[in-house]
């Protein structure tokens, strides 16, 4: 099995050869065909998060060398003996937020909220797709992609996931309700997407990036403002009558956190999805007085991507833009994402 792996925090990819793993029990070996790359290997990679103030969490506690990549798609090339369901040849997209089983959060099928998750790529001894193979633990989570580009399909196991997870936070919209998406990335432009295909109109998108904006535009998004502008609160609040009804930050900083706070209306919600890091800061009597939700979201759990892939093989969701690299190109495109060069998805083959 070759994988390009994390051998020191915050230095390039190293190519990293080790024995192909074979299955035991009900697990599945897939040859990776495609892998996406997120934003969430970039703090992985740096070795931390950033908590503003200074202070950081660390990632210390994980094993090196780790392989990265939890947006997986691939062939089925090996089953073990208690694998029902699922043949050598077959492709499928693979469910990473594995959990223990075991704790309340899994029991209430929220696997992604366990406290102690085995997702691939993320989690410490867990490899992931940056890797010619990776072993899934049980065929529930190989999910069908039907004729869905298989990059593509990839992507939708995080980018498409953790949007589709934070929009139906969002709620019942009313008829003069809009959802302002904020941060067109390649996690933003899968939101514009789902805000189309749940809510049945386009949302509001805000960046700070024209090309990302233009992007939002193309995709579908009602109207767009570059946050850059000193006029961009007062013209959103202006356009929905007093503000969005939610907000949702695929960005997580300081700077976005004080923007969807200052133009999301009263009795509105911010849903945070981004992780870029920092502190926020609030007077508490604001939240009653605004009536204000502030609420995170983490990826999503396996109902709700068996979900949102019934409505990709349906065929009800335009695709973002991707582009496909080989393996070896990982660290570098690394670094692209963390300048900001990428807009929607890249997806690595190895």
């Amino acid at each position: 099995m070759h994988s390009q792996a994390i051998t020191e925090f915050g230095k390039p990819l190293q190519h990293v050869e080790t024995p192909t793993p074979s299955p035991k029990g009900t697990e599945v070996v897939i040859k990776v065909t495609n892998c996406g790359v997120c934003h969430s290997d970039v703090h992985i990679h740096d070795g931390y998060f950033d908590l503003g103030g200074g202070a950081k969490l660390p990632l210390a506690a994980m094993k090196l060398p780790h392989t990265l990549g939890h947006e997986i798609e691939g062939e089925v090339t090996a089953v073990g003996p208690d694998a029902k369901g699922v043949k050598v040849g077959q492709h499928y997209a693979v469910f990473p937020w594995i959990g223990c089983g075991e704790c309340p959060a899994c029991l209430r099928n929220e696997e992604n909220y366990c406290s102690r998750p085995r997702n691939l790529g993320c989690s410490s001894g867990f490899g992931g797709g940056y890797a010619s193979h990776v072993l899934v633990p049980h065929p529930k989570y190989l999910l069908d992609y039907g004729k869905t580009p298989a990059p593509l399909a990839a992507a939708y196991m995080c980018s498409g996931l953790t949007a589709f997870g934070a929009m139906k936070k969002v709620g019942k919209l009313g008829p003069e309700d809009d959802v302002l998406v904020l941060g067109c990335g390649g996690v933003g432009m899968m939101g514009v997407q789902f805000a189309k295909a749940l809510f049945g109109k386009g949302p509001l998108a805000a960046d700070i990036d024209e090309g990302r904006l233009d992007a939002a535009r193309k995709a579908g998004a009602k109207k767009t403002y570059n946050t850059k502008n000193p006029d961009a609160v007062g013209q959103l609040q202006a356009d929905t009558k007093g503000g969005p009804i939610a907000v949702v930050d695929f960005v997580g900083s300081e700077a976005t956190f004080q923007f969807a706070t200052s133009v999301v209306r009263r009795g509105g919600k911010v849903i945070i999805v981004g992780l870029f890091g920092g502190g926020m800061s609030m007077p508490i009597p604001m939240f009653p007085l605004r009536a204000l939700g502030i609420q995170g979201s983490f990826v999503g759990s396996l109902p709700e991507a068996e979900e949102m892939m019934s409505m990709v093989r349906a065929g009800k969701l335009d695709p973002i833009p991707f582009e496909t690299r080989p393996l070896e190109r990982a660290s570098q495109t690394l670094d692209d994402l963390r300048a900001g060069k990428i807009i929607g998805r890249v997806v690595l083959t190895p």
